[in-house]
């Protein structure tokens, strides 16, 4: 099981506390290290963000070995060709340890505070989907040849596609919707991602991506399956239960869901997991930069399962 560390730094952080964090991420053993991709606090929180590929770029050039990415870059946001561009520089800076989490945005109060366009529901589905075609189109066009495109939302012509990153990110596509995103997830996804699932449900998502690969002649084998889940241990029922008074808001379902109590129960909670095809689990905590925290979970349930 990979275990990655997974921040949502608008609700409240330091660039100090991201680094630190990354840092101790690598240093306690743990495969890496994802954040949200948001300008502004979800809920009525006052908390503040930078940009996400800014914070990833500081990180590539900090960091030696955890990967590094996002959960997910939003399509809303920026343009496919620089996005490209955005990545693979990243990439190249890291030595080829970055992942992109991709997605078709949302969270409408956001884009209104900071004028970016919000179209509905189908449309941003549409420049998603149309986005993942440019940004993997750019990443394969060999050296020395152009890529061109012409699409309803998008138009490139005769690019050079360059930078190239040093290996193409694995690209991480989550969701529940029953037919679209099963079928993007096949056609361009290396990894399918659900957040913070019961374990009840994970079964049919997992089947209607198979499904999905199945149609479109891709083994389902080929694609890796990983969940977000919110972490809550510590050495006593008391450490547990102080831990989730957060710094951040979380839904209570996250709560019910997550990986919650001793060394022991988290152990038993990742193994059904994985028992259910689960290869990657990306870890949020209530208390984001608790380094304690971090550190019990490497030292007491991290061992328990390598």
């Amino acid at each position: 099981m990979e275990l990655h560390v997974f921040t949502n730094p608008q609700q409240g952080s330091t660039h100090e506390q991201l680094v630190a964090t990354a840092r101790a991420a690598e240093h306690l053993g743990l495969d890496g290290f994802f954040r949200a991709d948001h300008y502004r606090a979800l809920g009525d929180i006052p908390g503040s963000s930078g940009d996400a590929w800014i914070t990833l770029a500081v990180l590539a050039a900090s960091t030696d070995r955890i990967r590094l990415g996002t959960l997910v870059t939003s399509a809303t946001f920026r343009h496919p060709g620089p996005l490209a561009i955005t990545v693979a520089h990243v990439d190249e800076i890291s030595g080829g340890r970055v992942e992109f989490g991709f997605g078709t945005g949302y969270f409408e109060e956001e884009h209104r505070a900071y004028g970016i366009p919000y179209p509905g529901a189908a449309e941003r589905f549409a420049r998603f989907e149309e986005q993942l075609a440019v940004v993997t189109g750019l990443w394969s066009t060999p050296e020395g040849r152009t890529f061109s495109h012409h699409g309803p939302f998008y138009t490139l012509t005769d690019s050079p596609a360059l930078p190239k990153p040093v290996h193409r990110p694995p690209i991480i596509i989550g969701g529940r919707g029953p037919r679209k995103t099963p079928r993007l997830v096949a056609q361009y996804a290396d990894e399918f991602n659900l957040a913070f699932p019961s374990l009840e449900e994970i079964p049919a998502a997992q089947a209607r991506v198979d499904a999905a690969c199945e149609s479109a002649g891709r083994a389902p084998s080929t694609l890796r399956r990983s969940a977000i889940a919110l972490l809550v241990c510590g050495r006593t029922p008391g450490e547990v239960l102080l831990r989730t008074q957060a710094d951040t808001t979380y839904e209570p379902e996250a709560l019910k869901h997550g990986l919650v109590g001793s060394a022991a129960q988290v152990v038993d909670r990742i193994g059904r997991y994985a028992d259910l095809g689960v290869t990657r689990l990306y870890l949020q905590t209530p208390q984001q930069f608790d380094l304690d925290h971090w550190e019990f979970f490497a030292g007491e349930v991290v061992p328990q399962l390598r």
